[in-house]
């Protein structure tokens, strides 16, 4: 057993030391949406730790929280071009690219946390990440946004009906705007970055994300109602330039590989554990909270099940393979 012990010792030295000899001295930029104490930015932090650590500080991380850098889309192209060298985000944005991460934003595809962990873990996810090369990006790991929920300034959401003829920011993709047309309500697609100006003016009445979002960018100052739907879990992709990953050496890449999947597990504990703290705080400041009764919340399911069947028809065969591996974990 000592002498068991010793090796495992060794070999963790060892394996510091070639990272440490392998890594060059360099800064990475890297940019997300949410602003400082929000779960992803508590994930790229211990990123940025565990970086320094593992390159024995010659590895530098420079966070960019709250969208200064711009929107999703710009950060995406920035990161493509080179200017940018990670970015962490909503994975459904990533259909932009790769049109099969579009079924991370399909509504009702996980009931809880652990199926998604299951999925975005296993071959699947790994195999969409790699579908993004071609792109000029290399995915690292998922992280967690969480079950998103719709806030708006008009009236409480009771029935499905309440939703209807609300104006509401969507993630700009194809599969948002439908549901939310599906309700009869209005979709405006737009960046996050211009959202709390657009609840302030009036431009839109709503929005919808996870309470975690909601609270860490206090939209309870521009938005009274909320209603607890949870009808998207959004998987959080980390990614880097692949203009980057090229120049880096095999040790320095394996370095941000093994950091991006030992922050996710800080990252997720992180997001679920704020996920009622959150709530809390919304409450706090004055957000009216609601719920769909269990027969509303089928109508929902419902209604936004045609919305699932047109976008799977043209992705028929990552919808089998993803439904495959909610199978096994729901066994």
């Amino acid at each position: 057993m000592k002498r068991l012990f010793l090796k495992t010792v060794l070999a963790a030295v060892a394996a510091a030391a070639f990272g440490h000899a392998a890594a060059q001295e360099r800064t990475i930029k890297f940019a997300t949406q949410n602003p400082k104490g929000h779960p992803i930015v508590i994930g790229m932090e211990k990123f940025a730790e565990l970086v320094a650590a593992k390159s024995g500080g010659k590895i530098k991380v420079q966070m960019f929280p709250g969208g200064v850098l711009g929107g999703d889309q710009q950060n995406v192209s920035a990161l493509q071009g080179g200017t940018l060298d990670m970015v962490s985000l909503n994975a459904g944005i990533l259909a932009s690219q790769v049109k099969d991460f579009e079924v991370f934003d399909f509504p009702f595809m996980f009931a809880n946390e652990k199926e998604a962990d299951a999925v975005v873990d296993g071959p699947f996810g790994r195999g969409l990440l790699d579908k993004l090369e071609p792109k000029g990006i290399k995915g690292l790991a998922y992280w967690e946004l969480g079950f998103r929920n719709i806030t708006n300034s008009k009236r409480p959401i009771l029935k499905v009906e309440d939703i209807a003829g609300l104006k509401l920011r969507v993630i700009p993709n194809a599969i948002n705007v439908d549901w939310v047309k599906a309700l009869d309500a209005n979709p405006t697609p737009m960046a996050f970055p211009e959202v709390y100006a657009g609840l302030e003016q009036k431009a839109i009445d709503g929005q919808e994300n996870p309470v975690t979002v909601i609270s860490a960018n206090k939209l309870y100052e521009v938005q009274k109602h909320l209603a607890l739907t949870n009808h998207q879990y959004n998987p959080q992709a980390v990614i880097v330039s692949k203009k980057l990953w090229d120049a880096l050496s095999e040790g320095e890449r394996k370095i941000l590989q093994d950091a991006a999947l030992e922050a996710a597990a800080v990252q997720r504990k992180a997001a679920r554990e704020q996920a009622g703290s959150a709530l809390d705080n919304l409450k706090k400041n004055g957000m009216q909270v609601t719920e769909l009764s269990a027969a509303e919340q089928a109508k929902l399911r419902e209604k936004l099940k045609p919305v699932i069947d047109k976008h799977g028809a043209a992705l028929a065969d990552t919808v089998k393979a993803l439904q495959a591996e909610l199978e096994k974990v729901r066994k």
